[in-house]
């Protein structure tokens, strides 16, 4: 009998924690671009009992999330899939964030239906972020993140135009939110599902890089008009995923976002922290 696998694909805070809460009974494949990364995320996991399988993996290259998908349904029966990857505006200039952030998930979200098993899931990491640039965004520039071909993708022309890498992160994780719902019919066609979770400020080494930049204080005053006015953990964003991937509670949520933020977003829009 084949073994149930797991992939995360990003493996620091938010993918280790991911791993952790679905790695029981299951083979783990482990996937980052960054070998220490990965290799000490494969180290804890196995110290802990879990059965592990590492691949490095270039999100923003087509042929190498193909040949991740290709390892996975070798390793087993792809029931859960969780992508987590990705470079906040602190850490890369606006071409690396919608290379990354922008056309890697759309890679795996064409990649995977073809190996997802039926009955199988997958989650998508966006952000809050998206929810202040969604209404911002004219609904054609919309329609074409969220349905341009892969291949053409980066080559829209509003791309070009984003000021700065904070935009462009903004922009990304919205067309994250736009292409999983779209992709959700491919998904469906191999009865499987796929939706995503926009974490709030998660405190994550990328999230405390973010809150000690320039706009740390900003992020500090969103958290303070929060509902639940302290910063998210990894686990709570890992409990959001393990809900979404469970056939047994989740099997009618399909092609959603699900807005994991303490009530942050709800909090700045309430108070008019934006304008």
């Amino acid at each position: 009998m084949q073994k149930d696998v797991a992939v995360v694909i990003g493996v620091g805070g938010m993918g280790l924690a991911i791993a952790r809460r679905i790695a029981n009974g299951r083979r783990v494949v482990l996937a980052d671009f960054n070998l220490a990364t990965l290799e000490a995320a494969a180290a804890q996991l196995t110290g802990e009992g879990h059965d592990v399988v590492t691949r490095r993996v270039d999100v923003s290259d087509r042929a190498s999330v193909a040949e991740l998908a290709d390892a996975a349904a070798a390793a087993g029966r792809v029931t859960h899939v969780a992508h987590t990857a990705g470079l906040s505006p602190m850490q890369a200039p606006t071409q690396a964030i919608l290379s990354v952030d922008l056309l890697g998930v759309a890679h795996v979200l064409d990649e995977f239906p073809r190996v997802i098993a039926p009955g199988g899931a997958g989650v998508v990491i966006s952000s809050m972020s998206a929810y202040f640039a969604a209404p911002t965004l004219p609904a054609e520039l919309g329609a074409a993140l969220a349905t341009t071909p892969t291949d053409e993708l980066l080559a829209l022309s509003f791309l070009a135009g984003l000021p700065n890498p904070g935009a462009a992160y903004s922009v990304a994780k919205r067309a994250n939110q736009l292409r999983v719902a779209a992709a959700s019919v491919a998904w469906g066609e191999h009865g499987a599902r796929i939706n995503s979770i926009s974490p709030g400020v998660i405190s994550t080494p990328m999230g405390q890089e973010e809150l000690a930049g320039d706009s740390g204080e900003q992020m500090r005053g969103m958290v303070a008009a929060s509902a639940a006015k302290r910063l998210g953990t990894p686990d709570d964003i890992a409990a959001a995923a393990a809900f979404l991937l469970d056939p047994q509670v989740a099997s009618f949520i399909s092609g959603i976002d699900l807005l994991v933020d303490g009530g942050t977003v709800a909090g700045v829009n309430a108070r008019g922290l934006l304008g």
